[in-house]
């Protein structure tokens, strides 16, 4: 019998600790009355424990290593080519550029028998855009692939809901997948900007989906199949820290911490799209403008590394360093790095949100590749430029796929960015020159579009998400 006091939350990255744990989510669920259990990476239990543990709130390991082992293990090449079908496989009524970019990616890295499979691949998920019947058989496939990695936590706290994350997109997809085979009703959470048009089709079975707006919505319900009536819009949650300006240090006190000029402008560059492409060309222009006082008015530049740039890939690892040495060598130019929250989390978490806030909420402008930081920046009414130089050859490595940046422009986030007017686009550095110098100029330009966009985006702009996200989860609880 299932407990109507007790929900399981998988926790399986760091942008989800941020969401339910740094927002009003959790206390929520606690004030409702009931206990949550939150599954984790093993190795951080005490470290969560420490510092977010509070009456009716247990911690519990996720048992990564085991679930990657049984993937590992039990036919591995089977549950590759089902994952890869569900991330690819969404229906073709929705923008599928984001899609169409991993197929190339695979194709492109593809090597022995999986770049013979690979024809066969693109025909069946080119029947998976089409068919709405195809896309229900292969999410039937996929609980074929059901361990029972977790009885003992269902059998000792019987819960009467179990909420992810993602809807089986991860690692989650395990610990979904017996919740379903137990009769235990389940729920996602969207975390990220893009994830309903980039991740597709459900890696298990899950009865209700929390989203950030309507243009999410449609795309869960377009692309991957989901009952209207069983998506909610409860806005972002992480972002409610945002918009009550919880996490930013005085201006002073950030220019301080890093070193930084206040009589200088700052421009602040996130790198972003790193798998796909270097950054690097990027950021080499824009030391060289602000090292040559060749702008409007004198600047400095802040870098914010890429969590991706502190993985076991020697390119990206590369292109890090090549970042601290500029910063080393030209004036103005300073770099920070995000703070890993350790484990399998990584380098993807909440610990330096007043660090990210901040270094958002002082610079005079904003700079990335299409990242979800612009809809961040926006929050904190910043002028945004998405700056997409395409570097010659790209990671220019036999066997790693790259994407030029130009080329990236209708993926449909960024494709949103461009449309709401939000910001400004340079593909050359005569371009960025431009947009720089018009809003060191012009700092309020866009400003009534770029609250349009996070109105559009994120739909609730007062800091209730995190409680409206909570109250619709024991709604769940409660059917």
């Amino acid at each position: 019998m299932s407990s109507l006091n007790r929900i399981f939350i998988s926790a399986d990255h760091g942008l989800a600790i941020v969401y339910f744990l740094q927002s009003d989510v959790v206390p929520t669920l606690l004030k409702g009355g009931v206990e949550v259990i939150l599954l984790t990476d093993d190795g951080l239990r005490e470290q969560i424990h420490r510092r977010f543990g509070q009456p009716g709130l247990f911690i519990e390991g996720l048992r990564l290593s085991e679930a990657r082992r049984y993937y590992e293990k039990n036919a591995p090449s089977a549950q590759w080519w089902l994952n890869f079908l569900r991330r690819v496989g969404g229906s073709n009524r929705i923008n599928t550029e984001a899609m169409d970019s991993h197929i190339w990616q695979v194709e492109a890295e593809a090597v022995g028998k999986r770049r013979l499979m690979m024809p066969f691949m693109k025909a069946v998920v080119a029947m998976l855009r089409r068919s709405r019947v195809a896309r229900q058989k292969l999410l039937q496939m996929q609980l074929k692939y059901s361990p029972n990695l977790y009885s003992d936590l269902f059998d000792r706290y019987q819960p009467g809901l179990v909420v992810a994350s993602t809807p089986g997109w991860r690692m989650d997809r395990y610990l979904l997948r017996q919740a379903f085979k137990r009769g235990v009703p389940t729920a996602a959470v969207i975390v990220g900007w893009d994830n309903p048009s980039s991740y597709s089709i459900p890696g298990a079975r899950v009865d209700w989906i929390n989203c950030w707006s309507e243009l999410q919505k449609e795309e869960l319900v377009l692309g991957s199949d989901w009952n209207p009536e069983r998506v909610h819009i409860g806005g972002i949650p992480s972002y409610d820290g945002y918009f009550r300006k919880q996490w930013v240090m005085p201006r002073e006190e950030y220019f301080r911490l890093h070193g930084l000029d206040p009589n200088r402008k700052l421009l602040g560059y996130a790198c972003s799209f790193i798998t796909f492409s270097p950054n690097y060309q990027n950021i080499e222009a824009l030391a060289r403008l602000t090292a040559s006082d060749a702008l409007a008015e004198p600047v400095q530049l802040l870098i914010r590394l890429h969590p991706n740039h502190f993985m076991d890939e020697p390119l990206f690892a590369g292109e890090r360093e090549q970042i601290r040495q500029l910063a080393r060598d030209l004036p103005h130019v300073h770099v920070v790095e995000p703070v890993p929250l350790g484990g399998e989390l990584g380098y993807y978490s909440g610990e330096d949100m007043p660090e990210k806030t901040s270094m958002m909420a002082h610079s005079d402008i904003f700079l990335t590749v299409y990242s979800t930081m612009v809809v961040e920046a926006a929050i904190h009414d910043r002028p945004i430029i998405s700056v997409c130089f395409d570097a010659p050859g790209g990671w220019n490595q036999a066997g790693k796929f790259s994407l030029p940046l130009s080329q990236i422009g209708n993926w449909p986030t960024h494709l949103r960015f461009r449309q709401a007017q939000a910001g400004l686009v340079a593909l050359t550095e005569a371009e960025l020159c431009s947009a720089l110098d018009f809003y060191l100029k012009n700092p309020m330009a866009h400003a009534k579009e770029r609250r349009l966009f996070i109105q559009r985006e994120c739909t609730y702009l007062d800091g209730s998400a995190g409680k409206r996200t909570g109250e619709f989860l024991l709604s769940c609880l409660k059917r």
